[in-house]
């Protein structure tokens, strides 16, 4: 067997062996929800060993190049997508990454505490971050889009329902005009994460950087998901007792 089939046939073993233990995003939020009231696994400390594995991925994704001289971007929806993404970006500020990030609606509709914690962490370090708050697609927010070298899409999670809406349709569009190497949170802003449809647009990413487990619907689509990498983020396995 030569170094192709031997390469296809681990990529088919990786591939049966996470469809094996794939979840719906339900059973996903019943599991965090267990970690956090009965465990004490609290869901901030959750988003902040998810917003780390992405930044670890990107480091060692990049290592052969200075992280420095690049141009990372992270936008962010006001849910725990955005969150993870707003943890990400202070994670790679530490190794001296000057990173810009772009928050897509208003900060009054943050929706959970944890998101919320990790916005006004981000919008105090004005010398590492540029953050930029907008509610609809401008001139600069093209320029920064169309100019990074890394895009980190933070900008709809799991809990995704519905057509999505302007400004966030068209930034998903120039996400994917983009010539960046394109890195998604959890999942791909547009898809269904339990059986992989896209109902008006969806981000192509690189690289999906899910957590805990794989959601059915990254196995359904993978022209969307790109390199699949499962991180662990700390949730005990006794939280899924009942429910996988």
């Amino acid at each position: 067997m030569n170094h192709t089939n031997v390469k296809n046939e681990k990529h088919k073993k990786t591939i049966k062996r996470m469809s094996e233990t794939a979840i719906s995003s339900h059973q996903m939020y019943e599991i965090e929800n267990i970690g956090h009231t009965k465990f004490g696994m609290k869901k901030v400390l959750m988003m902040e060993n998810a917003g780390f594995g992405v930044a670890d991925f990107i480091i060692k994704r990049l290592k052969n190049k200075k992280l420095a001289k690049l141009k990372i971007l992270a936008i962010c929806g006001s849910g725990n997508n955005g969150g993870d993404a707003l943890v990400a970006a202070r994670h790679l500020t530490c190794l001296g990454i000057n990173i810009k990030v772009i928050f897509l609606g208003e900060t009054h509709s943050i929706k959970t505490e944890e998101a919320l914690i990790n916005f006004q962490i981000i919008s105090k370090m004005n010398n590492t971050i540029e953050l930029i708050l907008n509610s609809k697609l401008d001139s600069i927010i093209k320029k920064h889009i169309l100019n990074a070298d890394i895009i980190i899409d933070g900008i709809f999670g799991t809990g995704i329902k519905g057509n999505i809406q302007d400004p966030h349709l068209s930034v998903i569009k120039l996400i994917n005009h983009s010539k960046s190497y394109i890195v998604s949170v959890d999942i791909p802003s547009g898809l269904n994460p339990n059986n992989g449809e896209i109902s008006t647009e969806c981000v192509r990413a690189n690289s999906t950087i899910t957590f805990h487990r794989i959601k059915t619907g990254l196995l359904n689509n993978r022209k969307y998901t790109g390199n699949l990498i499962l991180k662990k983020i700390g949730i005990p396995i006794e939280a899924e007792e009942g429910i996988v």
